[in-house]
């Protein structure tokens, strides 16, 4: 996946690779961090089916005027708690999304590096800076989501 268009972040938590691993597939968890502080994910509306060729979705309203965002996408690899692939797309019904790989790594000492990438070759070069900034903000939150130990 290097040689595509995409973005590629690596970040170290203080916690344990299961809790990290929660927070993408647990709703009411991804609904906390997810969209990051400039958003809002009403639990109700998040579904995971956190199985090979299971489904996920979740309405966002992000912003001060609140526009609404569904996300939706299927899991293509679930290999707990180290390895989760995915598509996304903000298009519901458009059959194209990107793919998002999250391995987590265990670094011993309560610690997990996680590395993420999203692939598609669907954004132009300034839509994969932006979408980069956007995931730095959402794994901001999730930081200090995991440091409140919940």
């Amino acid at each position: 996946m290097a040689d595509e268009p995409g973005i590629s972040i690596t970040r170290v938590f203080d916690a344990p690779r299961e809790r990290v691993w929660r927070e993408w597939t647990e709703p009411e968890r991804f609904a906390a961090w997810y969209g990051g502080d400039q958003a809002d994910i009403p639990v109700s509306t998040v579904s995971m089916d956190v199985r090979p060729g299971g489904r996920w979705k979740a309405t966002m309203f992000f912003g001060e005027d609140r526009r609404e965002i569904r996300w939706e996408g299927e899991y293509l690899e679930v290999a707990p708690p180290g390895r989760l692939v995915f598509t996304v797309t903000d298009m519901p019904g458009v059959p194209t999304s990107e793919l998002v790989v999250v391995v987590l790594n265990d670094l011993g000492d309560g610690r997990t590096e996680m590395v993420m990438e999203q692939r598609g070759g669907n954004l132009t070069p300034d839509q994969y800076r932006a979408a980069g900034q956007g995931w730095g903000g959402f794994f901001d939150t999730m930081e200090r989501q995991l440091a409140g130990g919940t």
